[in-house]
């Protein structure tokens, strides 16, 4: 088999940010492996998609522990593409895990314990191949275990080795400040927030984002396009092997309402003016706010992800632009 060799160009069209305060920089686009590289899927597809991305600059992968399905199997999917080429580059690659939802039965395979997430990490190493990765999150806050608790576990883990830095994922405001304070008294400064953000949830933006701001936290965008709903595959109805169609996915169709098609179709001309997807319009408009450290982006098609990436490429907002799409997304 002949093993994957990157483009040595690699690095000419991509945009890097700093994360939050740290010296770390994202590439402003990073692809989640959330969907599309698991059990189910086929790996001479999603394979490509991971070397295309590298080829155009990703750096950064995102992985979770029981992302697939089934669990377990995105992340042995992403080490049999490590070991098929992509490993090589391993110090030109962050790559990211979390643990926090479900993963295994009984009283240790979910939630924020030390056991749980010690072992969870554990075991995404051997799945993957690795000796450590760049970022291990808290992938939700636990109700039942001290906050304190989960931040010791993540603080341990750098300090063991096991991962370069830490991140929190889905906690709010109030979570999150309690958190990065626990951290910076341990040594180990929160890096990263990952939280759901896009043009039709925008929750986070009048309280978590000015947080983040002050106490110098990167925030990566997931679901930046919906998951699919902000561009133009469901703009006539739900196609054929789309994520609404599938069993497994987590659109389902009672999601794809008439208003959010109707907002979309107006967002949608909106793009076409501007000469770009409504995805693309969609990524950029998260990327307008340098807060936003990078968007992460799935992709189920090497097509889709060079899409995605030409958003890059596209003019930055008019005034008059962002206030008619501000009118469509406060619309009901």
């Amino acid at each position: 088999m002949t093993l994957y060799k990157a483009a040595e160009e690699r690095y000419t069209s991509m945009e890097y940010r700093y994360c939050g305060r740290s010296g770390l920089q994202l590439p402003v686009i990073s692809l989640g492996v959330w969907h599309n590289f698991g059990s189910v899927d086929v790996y001479e597809n999603y394979s490509k998609i991971a070397f295309t991305a590298f080829d155009h600059g990703i750096t950064h992968f995102d992985l979770a522990n029981n992302y697939g399905p089934v669990y377990g199997s995105a992340e042995e999917n992403f080490g049999r593409i490590l070991k098929a080429g992509l490993g090589r580059y391993r110090d030109e690659l962050l790559i990211s895990t979390k643990a926090g939802y479900d993963m295994w039965t009984g009283p240790y395979g979910v939630g924020g314990s030390r056991k749980y997430l010690m072992a969870s990490l554990n075991q995404s190493l051997k799945r993957m191949g690795l000796e450590y990765v760049d970022i291990f999150y808290s992938h939700r806050p636990d109700p039942n275990t001290p906050l304190e608790e989960t931040m010791t576990a993540l603080s341990d883990v750098v300090k063991q080795g096991k991962a370069l830095y830490i991140g929190i994922s889905n906690y709010d405001s109030q979570q999150t400040s309690e958190a990065v304070e626990l951290l910076r008294q341990m040594g180990t400064p929160c890096l990263i927030h990952q939280s759901r953000y896009s043009m039709l949830e925008r929750k986070i933006g009048p309280y978590l984002l000015p947080l983040l701001e002050k106490e110098g936290v990167g925030l990566i965008a997931f679901s930046p396009l919906a998951q699919g709903l902000l561009t133009d595959k469901y703009l006539g109805g739900i196609p054929e092997n789309s994520r609404a169609a599938k069993p497994s996915g987590r659109l389902t169709p009672a999601m794809v309402t008439p208003q959010v098609v109707d907002k979309a179709k107006r967002l949608n001309q909106i793009a076409i003016r501007r000469g770009q997807s409504l995805a693309q319009m969609a990524l950029m408009w998260l990327l307008k706010d340098r807060r936003v450290t990078s968007v992460l982006i799935g992709a189920s098609s090497v097509v889709q992800l060079l899409d995605n990436l030409d958003s890059l490429k596209c003019p930055e907002f008019e005034l008059e632009e962002l206030s008619q799409i501000e009118l469509i997304l406060n619309s009901n």
